[in-house]
């Protein structure tokens, strides 16, 4: 039987060119020749070839602990084997980058995956409140040379840092460069303005040093009855939510 239609704009890429590439820019294309990769968990939604997929729990007892402390609830399963998957994650917009010998600090729930070669761990970021505020703010830190995917609430602006004086949303903040420090500022209306309501915006992330910070247009999904983008109590966004 012949169908006419117009789906063929939506077949596979051709032959690979790298190991993370967008089949569109909400799906992101794994080739596993390249070697394996770390992947958000759950986020596989198909693959051709010979695929398997491995629950590699918290990546050690310290980062076991890190995640019992901060509340972060990225988990990662390693994607290993031959042929093709293709990762996604609630049809939201997928931003890839190469790292060479450079690191970035990612909101967990963003992450969408990474080539193996990369390291991460959980760190503690900002200062001041940082400390008073859920035993700290956590985000996830990749490290080493490789690809990295995250995923962002529509298409994102990258601001420079060092341009201007630079703040965020919590929940709209993706991720930041090695060279960048946060800190946390609070509602400049002060009391008067939390009391009388507030302006909704009574924390902020405050940016300084050398490098981008990626934002997304939103302040966060609903998740399982949650809201923000780190998918609950994990994270900068569950610090501060929480």
């Amino acid at each position: 039987m012949v169908v006419h239609s117009n789906l063929n704009q939506y077949n596979e890429l051709g032959e690979a060119q790298a190991q993370f590439e967008l089949q569109n820019k909400k799906m992101l294309r794994v080739t596993l020749a390249h070697g394996p990769v770390q992947a958000q968990a759950g986020s596989m939604v198909a693959y051709q070839g010979d695929a398997n997929f491995t629950n590699k729990g918290s990546g050690g007892v310290g980062k076991m602990l890190k995640k019992a402390v901060s509340g972060e609830t990225a988990s990662f399963m390693e994607v290993a084997g031959t042929g093709e998957v293709f990762l996604a994650n609630e049809a939201m917009d997928v931003q890839v980058m190469y790292l060479e010998n450079d690191s970035v600090s990612v909101n967990g729930n963003n992450i969408l995956a990474f080539s193996s070669s990369i390291s991460w761990d959980i760190k503690r970021v900002g200062s001041g409140m940082a400390g008073a505020v859920a035993g700290g703010l956590t985000n996830v830190f990749l490290q080493g040379t490789g690809f990295v995917a995250v995923t962002t609430d529509g298409q994102p602006v990258m601001l420079d840092v060092a341009s201007a004086p630079t703040f965020a949303d919590p929940n709209a903040a993706v991720m930041w460069g090695a060279g960048v420090s946060m800190n946390i500022k609070t509602d400049s209306g002060g009391m008067k303005s939390m009391v009388r309501g507030g302006t909704g915006e009574t924390f902020q992330l405050a940016f300084s040093g050398q490098g981008f910070v990626l934002i997304q247009p939103s302040e966060g999904r609903a998740f399982g009855g949650q809201t923000g983008s780190s998918g609950g109590a994990g994270g900068i966004l569950g610090a501060l939510n929480g």
